[in-house]
């Protein structure tokens, strides 16, 4: 169980943060912009809960919330560091079932979707460009830290999921903004 008594500490007034087992890093390292490219994302879920009405929905980003805190852990944490808190390939599979199930009851894709329709859903592609951009700076950390691979799998798989998760916000993607070729020409 955390426990925060003191917002504010001090430690990091230097630059630095702290790592979970008690190493520090800059806080200009490409691992601290991978951790908090993570906690953007999570950031930007919550907006998007503003707007969503449906009550699974909410409940099922309630719970990426979550995950992606044990994600910013994960990558926080040395990778030989026994009893750590880990994504597991179990996170990943449901997310490819919760994909396929959403992705079973939407119109078929006939143009590119761009983000919009919905507020939910426009959020929720906000969430989306942001886990990838998490994903591009936990690629770039990977180079000189050890990660967990189903760290980078499960971001990788989180885009794909929110992108399919706005398009059920949108009128189970009936209100999908689609992306016209050369329409400004």
């Amino acid at each position: 169980m955390v426990k925060l008594n003191k917002i504010y500490t001090r430690t990091g007034d230097d630059g630095t943060t702290g790592l979970v087992g008690g190493g520090r890093i800059s806080k200009a390292d490409p691992l601290m912009a991978a951790i908090g490219d993570v906690d953007e994302a999570n950031s930007a879920i919550g907006v998007a809960l503003v707007w969503v009405d449906d009550a699974d929905a909410a409940a099922t980003l309630r719970r990426v919330q979550n995950e992606l805190f044990d994600l910013g852990a994960d990558l926080a944490t040395p990778l030989d560091m026994e009893g750590a808190l880990r994504v597991t390939t179990e996170q990943i599979d449901r997310l490819e079932r919760e994909i396929d199930a959403m992705n079973d009851h939407l119109s078929p894709l006939t143009s590119f979707v761009l983000p919009g329709g919905a507020a939910g859903a426009a959020q929720l592609h906000l969430a989306r460009a942001i886990v990838r951009r998490a994903e591009r700076s936990a690629v770039a950390a990977s180079a000189d830290n050890a990660l967990n691979p189903k760290a980078l799998t499960y971001i990788n798989r989180l885009s794909d999921w929110l992108f399919v998760a706005a398009r059920r916000l949108n009128n189970l993607g009936a209100s999908d903004v689609l992306w016209v070729l050369g329409a400004s020409r």
